[in-house]
């Protein structure tokens, strides 16, 4: 029985308020492999317990909560952004995890490298590359929602990666690679800075930029789930892995003692095991760069 959708509005995390949309919700939940029949009885669940300016974030808990007595591994797949809030607080289990994503398609990575430029030294999060293509890449980490890059990052991105590409292009380094600039981030980029990125050729990467392929969208497709996903595991467990290096669930699949290494035992390692076994079953070498 379809259930009549009330007129409501809702906060987000910036302070904008919206209208209440389950079409958001049921696309979230059907893109994290929830069942039709799971989406509905969320959905209908979530119209008894929404009120005027309730905000979405705790309309997000509520559709997880159901989510994840319902199937674990969606429910995994469906808490992504907070799993990418969560690579923090330092924002370097961030880069490593984004460095993991251009491993994926096929780029030598090193990070946290030293590189001179025509007038300073820089540190440079990223350098990724591959056959001519020299990739110099910034990591804007945000641990708060509604946290926006705005006009300046890109700007200053842009400033740093000419000053390296200058030094590179004089010296010849590289023996004639096309250099290019990159930010990328887990939240959003302001459009007064995508708008700037845009017209100084600075390649970008936000939660939802470009569209439909921005971060969520290349995560979902490559199948590379960070470990903050892991609905079985808390938040000092993720943490303690964190501290390890290990970012990926595909770590995981691969070196299970690695849960052990984290006091994770016996059935509770069972469960872990098989969350992480749903969530690495499709990954793929994806040329989203």
């Amino acid at each position: 029985m379809e259930v009549k959708e009330p007129d409501i509005f809702v906060t987000k995390s910036n302070g904008e308020v919206v209208p209440f949309s389950p079409e958001k919700i049921r696309q979230s939940l059907r893109k994290s492999g929830a069942t039709s029949e799971m989406i509905e009885n969320i959905i209908e669940e979530l119209y008894k317990q929404v009120y005027p300016n309730m905000p979405t974030r705790i309309i997000y808990k509520i559709a997880y909560k159901l989510l994840k007595k319902a199937s674990r591994p969606a429910a995994g797949r469906y808490r992504l952004k907070q799993a990418i809030f969560e690579l923090g607080p330092s924002g370097f289990p961030f880069e490593q995890y984004i460095a993991a994503l251009f491993r994926q398609a096929g780029y030598t990575v090193t990070t946290n490298t030293l590189m001179t430029g025509h007038c300073i030294t820089h540190e440079v999060d990223i350098y990724a590359v591959k056959n001519k293509g020299a990739f110099i890449i910034e990591c804007k980490y945000h641990q708060l929602q509604g946290t926006h890059c705005d006009v300046k990052i890109p700007l200053y991105v842009q400033s740093r990666f000419r000053d390296i590409a200058w030094k590179m292009k004089e010296g010849n380094i590289g023996n004639g690679q096309d250099y290019r600039g990159w930010l990328i981030t887990n939240t959003r980029i302001t459009p007064d800075g995508i708008q700037y990125g845009v017209c100084m050729g600075l390649n970008m990467l936000s939660w939802d930029y470009p569209t439909g392929k921005g971060l969520k969208d290349v995560i979902d497709r490559s199948g590379l789930y960070p470990v903050t996903c892991l609905s079985t595991l808390s938040r000092h467990e993720k943490y303690m892995l964190l501290e390890q290096g290990v970012v990926l669930c595909r770590s995981l699949l691969e070196k299970p003692d690695l849960l052990s290494a984290a006091n994770i035992r016996g059935a509770r390692l069972e469960a872990a095991m098989m969350e992480v076994q749903h969530l690495c079953e499709h990954i793929l070498k994806v040329e989203w760069v």
